[in-house]
């Protein structure tokens, strides 16, 4: 039955139709709801009217549209950062970032960190957040290499944990350390729907730059790099941007409009969240962290005993096409009260 669901001709939503029936979906990415919202929608038709459906020229063009560095200076003043740099993808914010910054540098990985951020081959790493964050202070401090760059995502939203980096405050002065953080399934959810900047603490000798896909929370295909003003323009001088293609401009022009729409779907969200995990007799039996609307199933085969009850969950074999399912519930702003409680209704039976 779920396989019916890999070649659908209709919008992602709260629900999906397949044979004519009526499925309920928590899966996904779109955690704000953004791909559904009608407002939102109809700021991105202005957008079009404005600028067209895309814009194949790259950054380098002697003809620009003024959105893309009105844009930049917006993203980065709502996220706390100095700086900032649109592009066609997260992925390719995080390649050009990664090429360019690792240039003469040790490099670390955090256990699982996208494979956006990889320069070679999978970095293989075993360890735990928090192993391999003890571990990286004490290399990085007996070493004689004085030039590291660090690279891990925000958030883990397979099992669900959020990263904390605190760590950095342990680093020896001396050392001149580069911390590239993907923070594609956390910008727009976490601080209070802001970004994993505000939670860094600020030290003089490790450089934070945050690179982001805007197409999960944010519903627009883009990708976004964070960071101080000199490592911004460096990056605006590296062959990937200047001869990429930007994003479509409407989608920007939306995103400039719509904040308003963000603030309440964020909060939709958190309800949704906290009805969610109210209505759960067992919440020891997920894994999840507050206000990520991400819940992690530890029941055996509950993706086949929703399906019976035309709920479709996330559920894919981890950590390849061999292993067992990974089994999610995935809660999103176009979600109503009454999906939710449909959702825990069949979850305690």
């Amino acid at each position: 039955m779920q396989n019916g669901f890999s070649k659908l001709d209709q919008p992602l939503s709260s629900s999906l139709l397949l044979n004519g029936q009526k499925y309920l979906y928590f899966g996904g990415t779109a955690y704000l709801g953004i791909p559904q919202n009608k407002t939102f929608l109809n700021f991105y038709l202005k957008g079009i009217e404005r600028y067209g459906l895309n814009n194949g020229t790259s950054r380098g063009n002697n003809v620009q549209l003024g959105i893309y560095d009105e844009a930049e200076a917006f993203v980065a003043d709502r996220f706390g950062a100095a700086a900032a740099l649109i592009t066609s993808s997260g992925y390719l914010a995080a390649q050009l970032t990664v090429s360019a910054l690792a240039k003469q540098r040790k490099v670390s990985y955090a256990p699982d960190t996208h494979p956006a951020l990889w320069m070679d081959e999978n970095p293989m790493q075993h360890q735990t957040f928090e192993q391999w964050s003890k571990a990286i202070v004490s290399e990085i401090n007996q070493s004689e290499n004085e030039h590291w760059l660090l690279l891990s995502n925000s958030v883990n939203n397979l099992f669900p944990e959020i990263y904390n980096f605190d760590f950095i405050q342990q680093i020896h002065p001396s050392k001149n350390v580069i911390l590239i953080i993907d923070d594609s399934h956390g910008v727009g959810l976490l601080n209070g729907g802001n970004s994993v900047l505000s939670s860094i603490p600020a030290t003089a000798n490790v450089e934070v730059v945050v690179v982001a896909s805007m197409a999960k929370a944010l519903g627009i295909d883009a990708g976004v790099v964070f960071g101080s003003a000199k490592a911004v323009n460096s990056l605006k001088l590296s062959n990937e941007f200047y001869g990429a293609s930007p994003p479509a401009a409407a989608g920007l022009y939306a995103f400039i409009h719509a904040q308003e729409v963000y603030q309440q779907a964020f909060q939709q969200l958190q309800e949704n969240i906290q009805l969610f995990t109210q209505q759960l007799n067992n919440l020891s039996s997920w894994g999840y962290v507050n206000q990520f609307p991400v819940f992690l199933s530890k029941e055996p085969a509950i993706e086949k005993r929703l399906m019976q009850e035309k709920i479709l969950i996330s559920s894919f074999p981890y950590p390849d096409q061999y292993g067992a399912p990974l089994n999610r519930v995935v809660i999103s702003s176009w979600h109503s009260k009454a999906d939710i409680l449909e959702l825990t209704k069949a979850l305690e039976a």
